[in-house]
């Protein structure tokens, strides 16, 4: 495995499991397998509503608690629960995870981010992301925080590398963690010419690369499957290294074209909106 320097000094797995859009008895099947292949980092939130199956798929695979990086994220109806931390560690069956954000810049999103920064000190969290916090939403909060965040989770892959985003987060030491990074599944990323012919020179898929040029942008990416074969593959990206020639090659795609686009009227709704945690 390969490793990401947060800027207070936790290391963090370059290459993760994520489980949104899984159904709790997938996301606890897929979490127990991805770390019986070696995986150590695994993502989920309060709103995929697995947490609970996440953490059995921790439990019974066998891996101690402290080899596994996990992260999840606080939803905006959450952000005034003055037990909402507690009560994720609980669905989990934690006393700590690695990693929490905010999930989104809807409701009170300030008193979110206390609540993290409170946690943090607390020794409840190890480190501190904002999920989906860019343009005028980090602006204002690198207003306000008293702890900058380690980690921001945002759409990234080639056809959207965050170039603008990324200043900030240079400022500081913030590091990027994918989601969407093969696209969403867009068929015309993962054709593009250049991915068939360095996975040919390789002896990788077009998906394989595209997660290699993730984390040699440095970014920390978190692909999610049910299936175990591309689980396995990938985890298969850390063997070989693109050139910075290719690297270069690859940046020319960044058209700056994203595949998630939120209105204000979604945020919101995100804000009124609770998750089932019976699930």
């Amino acid at each position: 495995m390969e490793y990401i320097t947060l800027n207070n000094g936790i290391r963090c797995p370059a290459v993760g499991i994520g489980t949104f859009m899984l159904s709790p008895a997938d996301a606890e099947n897929s979490v127990r397998e991805a770390l019986k292949m070696g995986y150590s980092l695994v993502d989920t939130a309060n709103a995929y509503v697995n947490e609970r199956a996440v953490g059995r798929g921790m439990r019974d695979s066998g891996v101690p608690r402290e080899q596994v990086f996990l992260s999840t994220k606080l939803w905006p109806s959450e952000y005034e629960n003055p037990n909402a931390v507690d009560e994720t560690l609980a669905r989990l069956g934690v006393t700590y995870v690695d990693l929490l954000y905010i999930h989104q810049p809807a409701g009170n999103w300030p008193a979110g981010y206390r609540q993290l920064e409170k946690a943090y000190r607390e020794g409840k969290v190890k480190a501190i992301g904002i999920s989906n916090f860019e343009g005028k939403y980090i602006a204002r909060l690198e207003t306000q925080w008293e702890i900058a965040p380690q980690f921001i989770q945002v759409e990234a892959h080639p056809y959207y590398t965050q170039t603008e985003l990324r200043k900030t987060l240079d400022k500081y030491g913030i590091r990027l963690m994918s989601w969407y990074p093969l696209g969403h599944g867009d068929k015309a990323l993962i054709h593009e010419s250049v991915f068939a012919e360095l996975g040919r020179k390789y002896g990788k898929t077009p998906p394989q690369v595209i997660l290699r040029w993730h984390t040699q942008m440095g970014f920390a990416v978190i692909p999610g499957s049910r299936n175990a074969d591309h689980i396995r593959d990938n985890l298969d990206i850390l063997d070989f290294t693109l050139t910075a020639d290719e690297m270069d090659r690859i940046a020319m795609l960044d058209k700056g074209e994203r595949y998630y686009h939120r209105t204000d009227e979604q945020l919101a709704q995100f804000a009124l909106w609770k998750p089932d945690f019976e699930k």
